[in-house]
């Protein structure tokens, strides 16, 4: 893979980050979006080959200026990693609704702005690659984050149908579905509701301290899906979505093998409704 210019939101942690280390390091030309100015300093100081830009993913009627900047500055984007998100956790009864718009305006409206932006200009370019990181919680389900299961199979969703609009156009767009990896979302990223209900103790409370406890300590290596995401790019004939992490691969086969039962079970109610 020849050097490409990487556009990244979220760059200055988790898998951003990993990412924008491992495309520098290949001699490819990073852009990186951060929220603030201590951030941007922070990822000046670890990895200063990336040239940083402030961006909100949730400033909707910004982006378009962002990105167009940005390709004034430094040239065509080649690649956009569309990265930026954070994981909410809490009982859906407990939640705040408010907690539910925060998520879906930072982990789907923020991804899908920032990938319009980029939409005309890949198509009238007949080339570009976007990768929309969504999650193995975007094709499973788990009692405790619902907010955030629904923002990433909203992605999912979105990321299969841009991809077979953009085809015709060169475009390629994967779904990035990590399971667990040793990265801030359990930790200091995650958004968590505070408990209100007696009645879910016994179902939420193991969950949420296994979780708390695992943080950090999780099989996924971000160096290592960084790596995966280059050879993804540098691939001839990219994937729909494309799973990582041996945990993802059990769970969202299991989850196969279930909906698989449960549409052979339910079969003949299923066709009888046909006129």
């Amino acid at each position: 893979m020849s050097g490409k210019t990487f556009f990244i939101t979220g760059a200055n942690s988790g898998f951003g980050f990993a990412i924008a280390a491992a495309a520098t390091r290949k001699g490819h030309k990073v852009i990186g979006t951060v929220r603030s100015e201590p951030s941007r300093a922070s990822l000046a100081e670890r990895l200063p080959e990336v040239r940083s830009v402030l961006c909100d993913v949730t400033a909707f009627d910004r982006i378009e200026d962002v990105v167009r900047q940005a390709e004034e500055d430094h040239g065509p984007v080649d690649v956009l990693i569309n990265n930026a998100g954070y994981g909410h956790e809490g009982v859906l009864e407990e939640a705040p609704l408010e907690e539910m718009r925060r998520q879906f305006d930072v982990n789907v409206f923020g991804a899908v702005a920032v990938a319009k932006a980029f939409l005309p200009r890949f198509r009238e370019r007949r080339r570009g690659f976007i990768v929309n990181v969504t999650s193995m919680g975007g094709m499973i389900t788990m009692p405790g984050i619902a907010y955030y299961c629904g923002s990433k199979f909203a992605l999912q969703g979105i990321s299969e149908v841009m991809r077979a609009e953009m085809a015709p156009f060169g475009v390629h767009v994967t779904a990035l579905c990590p399971g667990s990896f040793r990265t801030d979302w359990a930790g200091r990223s995650m958004v968590r509701t505070e408990r209100s209900i007696a009645d879910y103790d016994a179902l939420f409370d193991p969950i949420r301290q296994a979780r708390q406890a695992k943080s950090g300590k999780q099989l996924g290596d971000p160096d290592k899906l960084a790596a995966a995401v280059l050879d993804l790019i540098a691939s001839g004939n990219p994937p729909p979505q494309l799973l990582l992490g041996s945990d993802a691969l059990s769970l969202v086969s299991d989850r196969i093998d279930r909906l698989k039962q449960e549409i052979e079970a339910w079969k003949s109610v299923t066709v009888s409704t046909d006129g």
